[in-house]
């Protein structure tokens, strides 16, 4: 059973960082694309940014330019660098599969941005 373990969430000032990284028991990973998603207070889920398996990226557009999406491999693992974090970014952090064929999900990592 595939499971995905987010963390490297926290409580953070504006204009901070975070790196959040999410371990993946998947056989094959590297055959998977891979993104970070992201569900505010009251909000709905919302697709943060996406790395495929040949390391193509693609981000919404709030994040460009701050946000940062890589994968190791042979730890099966995705990464999120977040940079110059703003309030609006407080949210739960959750990796999986992009479109509608997702694993299971997991518990999602929070951030809080605030003074």
């Amino acid at each position: 059973q595939v499971q995905l373990v987010e963390s490297g969430g926290g409580l953070v000032q504006p204009g901070g960082s975070l790196r959040l990284s999410c371990a993946a028991s998947i056989n094959m990973f590297r055959s998977y694309n891979m993104s970070w998603y992201r569900r505010a207070p009251g909000k709905q889920l919302e697709l943060v940014a996406t790395i495929t398996t040949s390391g193509g990226t693609t981000y919404r557009n709030s994040v460009k330019g701050r946000f940062t999406i890589s994968r190791d491999n042979a730890k099966k693992t995705v990464f999120l660098q977040m940079n110059s974090l703003k309030a609006e970014d407080t949210a739960v952090y959750y990796c999986n599969r992009p479109g509608s064929e997702s694993f299971s999900w997991g518990q999602g990592t929070q951030v809080t941005v605030s003074s």
